[in-house]
C-alpha cells in the first residue's frame, strides 16, 4: 500500500486547519453582524410571541418556570419564526397589584435559532414590557439612548414592538411598545471586561470617574432608585474578579424624566416626587472634582436635547422635558446652584447617605 508523502501530509493538515480557522471568523462575524443588527438599528422592530401566553403571564411567583414560546418577525418579506423558552422576572413590574404585563426573560437556543436571524448568537435578552401605559416604555428606552450616549458602559436597547398571541385561544393583542436590553455579559466583553457580583462595595471604592458620570448621569434624568452596595439597579464591571470595579446604571422606569405613574421615590429620601432631583453620589467637597463631569454633559448637551426629537414623543412631553433638561443644565453651569446640588451628600442633616437596598429581582 502506497503512502503519501510526509510534505503531503503537513501541507494537507495546514489546509485543514486553515479552513477550520476560517469557518471560525466567519461563524464569529456572523454572531457579531446579527448582534450588531439587533442593537445596531434605531429602526422600531416588530415581533409576534405566541404560545401559552395565559400561563405565561399568570407564572408571576417566587419560583417562576420557563415557557415554551415562539417569537417571530418579518425579514425580506419571510417569516423568521425561533422556537425560545420565556419566563417573567423583575420583583415590581412583575406584580399583577403594579403592572398589566410583566417584564420577560428571553431565552434563545443556539442550536435553534436560525443562523441568519437577527437574534443568532443571543443567549438571554430581557424584555421590558408595559406596565401602565406603553408611551412610558417609550420614554425608558430613550433613557438608555441617552446613556449610550455617556457611556460605552450601558446596555444597548432596541425598540420593539410586540403582539402578544395565544395560541390555545386565538387571540392576539394590540401592537405594545417593548424594549429588548442587551445581554450583560455582551456588555462587558464589548468592554474588555466582566460583570462582577459584589455587595456591600462603597461607591468611594470604585472607579472614580465612571462613577462620577453615572452618578451625575442619575441625577440628570432624575433617578434616585439605585444603590452600589445593594446593586439595586447597578452593575459592576471590572477587568477581573479582583479588579477595581466602575459602575454601570440600568432600569430607568422610576426616573422623573419618563414619568410614570407608578413611580414614587423611597420614603426614607424624604422627596415628594421623581420630578425632584436628588443627587446620590457620595460626599465630595471640593467642586473642582466635578469640572470634568460637567464639561463632558455640556459638550454633549445638543447630542442630549437632540434624543427628544423623535417623532413617537407627544409634543406636551417633548417641551415638559426640554424644561427638565433646561434645569439640569442650569444647575451645573451655576456654581452656587451645583454646589447646593452635588454638595448634598456631605449635609449631616440630608438623606444623602441614605442607601436604597431594592427587592430582590429574577
Amino acid at each position: 500500500m502506497k503512502t503519501k508523502p510526509f510534505s503531503t501530509l503537513i501541507h494537507a493538515a495546514g489546509i485543514a486547519l486553515l479552513h477550520l480557522f476560517l469557518l471560525v471568523m466567519v461563524s464569529g462575524y456572523a454572531q457579531q453582524a446579527s448582534q450588531d443588527g439587533l442593537f445596531g438599528s434605531k429602526e422600531v422592530l416588530s415581533i409576534e410571541l405566541s404560545g401559552k401566553l395565559n400561563d405565561l403571564l399568570k407564572d408571576r411567583g417566587d419560583a417562576v418556570r420557563y415557557h415554551f414560546m415562539t417569537l417571530s418577525y418579518t425579514a425580506n418579506d419571510s417569516l423568521i419564526a425561533i422556537p425560545l423558552k420565556v419566563k417573567t422576572r423583575g420583583h415590581f413590574r412583575k406584580s399583577r397589584a403594579n403592572c398589566n404585563y410583566p417584564p420577560l426573560l428571553l431565552n434563545f437556543s443556539k442550536e435553534r435559532t436560525p443562523k441568519n436571524s437577527l437574534f443568532a448568537g443571543q443567549d438571554k435578552l430581557k424584555l421590558v414590557t408595559p406596565c401602565q401605559g406603553d408611551k412610558y416604555v417609550v420614554r425608558e428606552y430613550l433613557v438608555y439612548q441617552l446613556n449610550n450616549l455617556i457611556t460605552p458602559k450601558s446596555l444597548k436597547a432596541r425598540l420593539v414592538k410586540v403582539v402578544y398571541t395565544d395560541s390555545l385561544k386565538g387571540k392576539k393583542s394590540d401592537p405594545l411598545y417593548g424594549i429588548l436590553l442587551e445581554d450583560e455579559d455582551q456588555m462587558a466583553k464589548r468592554n474588555n471586561s466582566v460583570v462582577v457580583e459584589r455587595k456591600s462595595v462603597k461607591p468611594e471604592r470604585t472607579q472614580p470617574e465612571d462613577f462620577l458620570t453615572m452618578a451625575v448621569f442619575e441625577y440628570l434624568i432624575g433617578n434616585t432608585d439605585w444603590s452600589v452596595q445593594f446593586l439595586q439597579n447597578v452593575k459592576l464591571l471590572a477587568k477581573d474578579s479582583l479588579g477595581m470595579a466602575s459602575t454601570v446604571a440600568y432600569d430607568f422606569d422610576h426616573a422623573g424624566i419618563v414619568g410614570a405613574p407608578y413611580a414614587r421615590p423611597a420614603e426614607e429620601l424624604l422627596m415628594s416626587s421623581t420630578k425632584e432631583r436628588r443627587y446620590r453620589g457620595y460626599c465630595i467637597s471640593d467642586m473642582t472634582k466635578f469640572n470634568g463631569v460637567f464639561a463632558f454633559f455640556n459638550q454633549l448637551k445638543k447630542e442630549i436635547y437632540d434624543v427628544y426629537a423623535n417623532p413617537l414623543l407627544d409634543p406636551g412631553y417633548v417641551k415638559s422635558t426640554t424644561k427638565f433638561l433646561d434645569e439640569f443644565y442650569e444647575t451645573i453651569n451655576n456654581p452656587k446652584k451645583a454646589k447646593a446640588a452635588f454638595g448634598y451628600p456631605c449635609d449631616p442633616n440630608g438623606t444623602g447617605n441614605v442607601v436604597i437596598m431594592g427587592l430582590d429581582k429574577n
